[in-house]
């Protein structure tokens, strides 16, 4: 209970002005400010320009309205204020109406005992202040939700213009006349477009996502070797009974460096 950063307020309400005189005399030696009012109207008055009230205390058989009534509409415009029934009518019915209409919190019969009346308020504005800052976590994480639901819609749109970029970057890349293959620093073949596959065909057993050291011949793996060594390289080899000239380069790509050759046919 954080009492110290919120001022203890707690409204009476009774049309009997002893019955509130006692009340006040209750809480003498507590640090609560005791708001008194004669009848239900008073008191929503008084809530509505004096409040927040972590409490209200209401006498159950009051004129014009009554108790239930006056509670009920406190429910309605103060829902966290935490609601008390006294009474000296403490049959069933009147109990059961107390709790479903006005959502009471405790029904106290007079004459009452001013111990277990106090040890009541103390229980009282613990539940306040529990339920204040849970409310208090709910709004945190309802707010931390909607950031987090925004950084989450940011980051899909961000992926899909990348994956349009990529898959139009990839059409282009198969369309080109020249074979272009690009190698990892794992040696997995992580590029590969249509010309490359078909010269790469009978030098590779597996091309995309295939290891390099495993499933290429020794020719195409020195040839990586060499551009990972010379970082720029410029040859022409035989492949498939054909002239290539490879050019080859090593590049960088979110932190790998990547053997990247292009075969252009002698």
């Amino acid at each position: 209970m954080n009492e110290c950063s919120e001022q203890i307020k707690i409204l009476c309400v009774d049309d009997e002005r002893n019955v509130l005189r006692a009340l006040e005399r209750i809480f003498l030696d507590d640090d609560y400010e005791i708001v008194i009012a004669g009848s239900g109207d008073e008191g929503l008055k008084i809530m509505e320009e004096d409040g927040p009230f972590q409490v209200v205390v209401s006498d159950y058989r009051m004129p014009v309205m009554n108790g239930v009534e006056f509670l009920r509409a406190v429910y309605e415009r103060w829902p966290h204020t935490v609601r008390i029934v006294l009474s000296g009518y403490a049959d069933a019915g009147t109990i059961v109406a107390a709790i479903n209409e006005g959502h009471i919190y405790k029904f106290i019969p007079k004459p009452w005992n001013d111990d277990e009346l106090r040890v009541t308020i103390q229980n009282c504005l613990e539940r306040y202040f529990l339920l204040k800052r849970n409310h208090e976590l709910l709004e945190q994480l309802a707010i931390a939700n909607q950031a987090l639901e925004e950084k989450v819609l940011q980051r899909t749109e961000q992926l899909e213009i990348r994956n349009r970029v990529l898959e139009f970057s990839q059409g282009i890349l198969g369309t080109l006349p020249v074979g272009v293959v690009g190698i990892d620093d794992s040696g997995m073949i992580a590029l590969c477009n249509t010309l490359a596959i078909s010269i790469l065909s009978e030098e590779c057993d597996t091309i995309l996502g295939g290891d390099v050291n495993m499933c290429c011949t020794e020719e195409f793996i020195l040839l990586v070797r060499q551009i990972r060594e010379q970082k720029k390289l410029d040859t022409t080899i035989q492949l498939n009974d054909k002239a290539w000239r490879v050019m080859g380069s090593l590049v960088s790509i979110n932190n790998c460096e990547a053997a990247v050759a292009v075969f252009l046919e002698v």
